[in-house]
């Protein structure tokens, strides 16, 4: 069963950070990441998602396949293949990968100027080494979907940071 974990940050650019050193970990099999997302609110209050899987491309290029072999069967490979790209590829545009829209949609409303958060559904992960690479960001745990002693633990890790105002990002630049 996955995890829903929501950190927010007082930091526009902060959740890109977060993320990134998560892709460093899945990278080291430290943390196997179902899906995530970031959302950031810039001083204007425009909110923008960022999605962490271009699902657009992959259906362009497997709606092509068909629709290629699908023209070949009336002897017009060509059209077969850009009708299959084009709806391919407006699937892809529409899929989901597993955080909840209307949670995001919430989370976008509730944002501060000048802040962002991350969203991650984690299959799996190892605690010991993660949290101590994410808790150098600090934010505030949202919501999850941890046991409430294992989202304490989280919440007073990235409290220590949250105490600590620029050496985090000092260490995690070099």
């Amino acid at each position: 069963m996955s995890t829903l974990i929501a950190v927010t940050y007082d930091d526009e650019y902060r959740a890109a950070e977060v993320l990134a050193t998560l892709k460093r970990l899945q990278s080291e099999y430290l943390i196997d990441l179902a899906d995530a997302v970031y959302v950031t609110k810039d001083a204007n209050g425009k909110v923008k998602v960022h999605e962490t899987h271009d699902v657009t491309g992959a259906g362009a290029a497997y709606g092509g396949l068909w629709g290629l072999l699908i023209g070949l069967l009336f002897f017009v490979p060509i059209v077969g293949l850009a009708i299959g790209a084009g709806l391919g590829a407006l699937a892809g545009r529409h899929a989901d990968y597993g955080i909840d829209k209307q949670f995001i949609e919430n989370l976008r409303a509730n944002m501060t100027p000048s802040s962002s958060a991350v969203l991650v559904l984690v299959n799996k992960s190892t605690p010991d080494k993660v949290i101590p690479e994410i808790a150098k960001y600090g934010g505030t745990v949202l919501q999850s979907s941890l046991a409430n002693d294992a989202e304490e633990k989280l919440q007073a890790a990235l409290d220590e940071a949250n105490k600590q105002p620029t050496e985090s990002t000092a260490t995690t630049s070099s």
